[in-house]
């Protein structure tokens, strides 16, 4: 038994599911239950009613609970404190997004916290980067999650949901989404990005006919066509950077609006690596609300 499978339990316990615990973190839901079945071989007994339509901690799951409860908070605190500087060199690999809006903030956070760790950006379309990290070309790198949820033999760990929007001219008047794709030409985010494909298929079930006119695969060069009023386009939410730089219209799609996630992911064997841990930390500084941080490296 491996001492992370405790923490596991911890999480699932107080997240109150398998699936939010693997998101809290950074594994799939089906690692998490495997986890939680080698505990359970363990022990000898089980943790979890699975009987009924969804799973129940058993009274043994919170005795155990409360048994380790003072354990894995110790361990944390020792975690937590002060060890052997981060030093050395990382390389990171990114999306051309994430280049043009957090990146920069990112590296100031690293730059700041960890001085002498070193840094090497990549930047790439998220399928050539996660080959890339299986390879070992790279320590770890800022993609848009598959659809699928993505391999299981890598840890995800999720820094934001960024919601699809329609980009329009500033000279546009129609607050109608479907009525601004049929009176506008339609230029089209890549689809052989996932995030491309997400956006196309939101506008097809929504004006089946559209046609696009231009396929990017850069949402800064989509925007700025938009600004120039060559057309309109369905993309990720513009962060500010690209914001300011390219006056357009911005309409929110609604409730069905969909969604592209935004994760920082590495190799399994190296999501304990200091190096690792530090830039992980430093993009989730800048992804996630002030509220939501918690570090973890012990260097302020």
């Amino acid at each position: 038994m491996k001492l992370t499978f405790l923490f596991t339990l911890d999480a699932v316990l107080r997240r109150g599911s398998f699936a939010a615990a693997a998101q809290e973190i950074g594994l799939t839901a089906s690692a998490v239950s495997l986890q939680v079945k080698e505990l359970e071989n363990y022990f000898g007994q089980p943790l979890f009613d699975r009987s009924a339509r969804t799973s129940k901690p058993t009274a043994f799951a919170w005795e155990l609970s409360s048994t380790i409860e003072g354990a894995l908070a110790s361990i944390e605190a020792l975690r937590d404190k002060r060890r052997t500087t981060v030093s050395g060199r990382a390389v990171v690999g990114t999306i051309r997004s994430v280049q043009t809006t957090t990146l920069p903030a990112a590296l100031l956070e690293v730059k700041t916290r960890f001085p002498q760790l070193s840094v090497r950006i990549v930047q790439d379309d998220s399928p050539v980067l996660l080959h890339s990290l299986r390879a070992g070309d790279l320590d770890a790198a800022i993609v848009v999650r598959p659809q699928s949820g993505g391999s299981s033999r890598l840890s995800w760990r999720t820094l934001a949901h960024e919601p699809f929007v329609l980009l329009a001219p500033l000279s546009s008047k129609s607050e109608s989404i479907s009525e601004l794709l049929l009176t506008h030409d339609w230029i089209r985010f890549d689809t052989s990005l996932t995030g491309g494909r997400i956006a196309a298929a939101f506008v097809q079930r929504l004006a089946p006919r559209t046609r696009s006119i231009l396929d990017m695969s850069s949402i800064e060069s989509i925007a700025a066509m938009v600004s120039a009023g060559l057309g309109v386009s369905v993309v990720p939410r513009l962060r500010g950077p690209l914001r300011s730089a390219y006056p357009v219209r911005e309409l929110t799609l609604g409730k069905s609006a969909p969604t592209r996630e935004i994760a920082f992911v590495c190799r399994l064997a190296d999501r304990d690596n200091r190096r690792v841990l530090a830039l992980r930390e430093s993009f989730e500084h800048i992804y996630m609300p002030q509220t939501q941080q918690k570090g973890t490296m012990g260097e302020r």
